[in-house]
Formats: C-alpha cells, structure tokens, sequence
C-alpha cells in the first residue's frame, strides 16, 4: 500500500515526530510491589531500564489506561501514555495508595518518536530513556526525558503521516480505540501479547482478562484495519456497513486508512461501505497490521 506522493511512509523512509505523551512516576519503597498490582504486566519481572506495555484496569475488567512502564530503578517505574491522559493515571493511582510506601506523581517529560529504517541505530543523550516503540510492521524507538533533542540526521514528520502509520500498524490510542467501554480483548491480540502477564498472579480487573483469554478471546467485536480511495474520508464514529448491515464503527481515520471496531462474523478480508451523512465511500476491511 504505496503513500500518496504527498506523505512519507515511515515503514520505507526514516523519520522522526514530537509524539504528545504523559508521564507518570512511581518512586518508593513499595513502589514495585504495588504497581503489581495495579498493572496487568508483570513489573517486577523488568530488569532496570527495561520496558513493557501494560493496561490499567478498572475492577470490572475495563481499560482505565494503555501505559508503558519503564523500571527506572530498583525502587522506581515511570508510565507513559497518550497524552491528555496523564492526570487521570495519577488519581486513579492514587487512589488505592492506602498506606503504601510509595509516591505518585507526574513528570514534565517529553517524546520523541522514531520510526522507519535504522531507527533503532538513532543514538540519544546519557540523561535520555531510549525504548522500543514495539509497533507492528515498523522499526521504531521512542526517545524519553525531561527534554529531549530530534535526531539531527533525520526529518521531522507531519501529524497526519504519523497517525497514518499508527492506524496500518494497528496501534490503538487512548480516547480512539481503548475508552473506559473498551475490553482489552477487543484491542486485538497484539495487544494482549505485549501487555498482560498471565503468569504473575493478580492485579486489578484480571479475572474478565483471564476468562476471555481461556476461551480463545472471542469477544464481540475486534479492532479491524480499513482501506479507503482517499477522497472523502469519514469522520470517527462512522458507520461501516457490510452487505447491508451495520457491523461496525469507525474510530481514527488518515485519509486512506482508518480503524474500525467490527463484528467479530465480518472476516477480513471483505468489501465494505462507510456511510456518514448522505454519503457512502467502499472500503476494504482488512487484518492488521495492514500489508
């Protein structure tokens, strides 16, 4: 799926983007033990300096956040998230704090995201978290601090070419794909692989993610890929319609791609409409990460 002459393709050109982030900071003597059991990743398994996806969960099951948790030291993990969700991380944290030896605070950090060939050869400063971005189909390190410098040797990329690698490699985003309605399953199995330790014991929301996953994730729905011609390209909340029948809607959109969450009867790969207003634009629903 070539780009539009206009647009870089970060899975063939390197680039670089400010990535909008939060951070959150965990620091204490039962900073590790409680995160544990906060977080669906096993922490306490992450040497210092490594990272690993994670989901925050409410009681029920449901994602309160999609966060990377970075050890920082024996005593120390930072989170890191979309952005505009920080703040909600730090209270809910807070929150079951009790008598924990432990601080929760937020970082005036920064990111920079890069991706494409050769990204992971990018050197940072001493004082800079590198880490892997781990996306599907694409090299890419996430550089972390307090103010971090862009590469000198590579281009800086637009918002719009950024979030279009973001939708082919079916990375979900807070307030997008995963909102306080979302099921982790939902996310698709890339998702669940990278973020849930089925193996560390219990941590909050675990028994709906533990139950899915024995019964072979089939959730209702699945976060699916769409092609789309380019031209008219429909708003989030879309309605995508498969022989006639409404099984699905959109979430995020980039001109020629979007994701979609669809009935889990729909297989890729099949011809679809997305109708919004008056209009209807063919669509091709496809697996993700697309090709």
């Amino acid at each position: 799926m070539p780009a539009p002459d206009d647009q870089a393709d970060l899975r063939s050109t390197p680039g670089w983007f400010p990535e909008p982030r939060d951070f959150v900071r965990v620091a204490g003597p039962d900073a590790i033990s409680y995160v544990q059991g906060q977080l669906s990743q096993d922490v306490e398994a992450l040497a210092v300096g490594a990272s690993a996806r994670s989901f925050v969960l409410q009681p029920a099951g449901k994602v309160d956040a999609w966060v990377r948790v970075t050890r920082t030291a024996d005593d120390e993990v930072v989170l890191d998230l979309d952005g505009g969700f920080g703040e909600a991380v730090v209270a809910r944290l807070r929150r079951f704090l009790l008598r924990t030896k432990a601080d929760v605070d937020a970082l005036d950090w920064s990111c920079i995201a890069v991706r494409g060939p050769g990204a992971s050869g990018v050197a940072a400063p001493d004082d800079t978290l590198t880490v892997d971005a781990g996306w599907p189909g694409v090299e890419g390190i996430d550089l972390l601090g307090p103010s971090v410098p862009p590469p000198a040797d590579l281009p800086e990329v637009g918002a719009d070419d950024y979030e279009r690698l973001r939708i082919r490699s079916g990375v979900p985003r807070m307030g997008a794909e995963l909102t306080d309605r979302t099921i982790p399953a939902e996310a698709g199995r890339w998702a669940i692989d990278t973020s849930v330790s089925f193996t560390k014991g219990c941590f909050t929301g675990q028994e709906l993610v533990a139950r899915i996953d024995s019964r072979g994730g089939n959730v209702p729905r699945q976060l699916r890929g769409l092609v789309l011609p380019g031209a008219d390209a429909p708003p989030a909340d879309a309605a995508v319609v498969v022989d006639g029948d409404e099984v699905g809607t959109v979430t995020s959109v980039a001109r020629t791609v979007a994701l979609a969450y669809i009935g889990r009867r729909i297989t890729p790969p099949a011809a679809a409409e997305v109708r919004f207003g008056e209009r209807a634009v063919p669509a091709t629903l496809v697996d993700l990460p697309m090709e």
